[in-house]
């Protein structure tokens, strides 16, 4: 199952959603080459996430292979910044398209309600909440972590405590057989959200790489409990489609 479009209206201009996608494919076009190796394993090991180098759970000088002929070599000092220039890498084509048709269903409602920048100043932090939760899971992991689903995860969030009966339509495919149905937004991502907690308790122990679940249970866990904190009244109040009473169908304006 795949989201594909919301019955959300959007009433603001998403400035912010649409740099965040801009930062996102100028990122992959220009530091991992378009997903080219030696680029890719390049920028993966120097501006993705370790855990254990940048919290000492990990010995100096231990490797990693990532590509051929290119392994990832544990630095005594961690550097801080991979907290932010991780969210900005992905793996592959399918990391990237995946991450950011999500951000584009999801965040220009979410930035609807806050503001452009209160919700790049959210996103961050959720990303930021998420990176925190998968380092708890595993601090001396060598294995970086890259990837935008961490901030993502606290849009969504955000979306649901927003606007949870929204009607989110999804594409469902076995084989041959391909359909399309909505669902409320609650449904739909607290679907995700239990996929991803139940990802997490199985990879607990695990050494390899793999899916980031627990970066992306923090990071929407931090966007359900932060929203209230970004949310511009105003704006929400103006969205015909908030809260637990929102119409299925209505008249809407476009704010300024």
């Amino acid at each position: 199952m795949f989201p594909i479009r919301d019955d959300n209206p959007q009433l603001l201009t998403p400035f912010a959603t649409w740099a965040l996608v801009a930062l996102n494919v100028a990122a992959w076009a220009l530091v991992e080459g378009l997903g080219a190796q030696p680029a890719l394993a390049r920028a993966v090991c120097t501006l993705g996430l370790v855990p254990g180098e940048l919290f000492g759970g990990a010995p100096p000088g231990s490797t990693l292979p990532l590509a051929p002929g290119h392994e990832c070599v544990i630095g005594a000092v961690g550097n801080p910044l991979t907290l932010l220039t991780h969210m900005f890498l992905h793996g592959g084509w399918m990391h990237l398209i995946g991450n950011l048709w999500f951000l584009w269903i999801f965040g220009n409602n979410v930035e609807d309600a806050m503001g452009a920048g209160r919700f790049v100043a959210f996103y961050l932090l959720c990303g930021l909440a998420a990176a925190g939760a998968q380092i708890l899971s595993n601090p001396a992991a060598v294995v970086p972590m890259v990837g935008a689903s961490g901030a993502i995860g606290g849009v969504m969030g955000a979306y649901v405590v927003l606007f949870p009966r929204v009607n989110v339509h999804m594409l469902f495919w076995f084989g041959f057989y391909v359909t399309t149905f909505a669902v409320p937004a609650f449904w739909m991502l607290g679907y995700w959200f239990l996929v991803q907690m139940l990802g997490g308790f199985n990879s607990l122990g695990a050494d390899g790489g793999g899916t980031a679940f627990w970066a992306h249970v923090g990071g929407f866990g931090a966007g359900a409990l932060l929203v209230r904190l970004f949310v511009n009244r105003r704006l929400l109040e103006g969205h015909p489609h908030h809260g637990w009473r929102q119409p299925s169908t209505g008249a809407w304006r476009r704010l300024p």
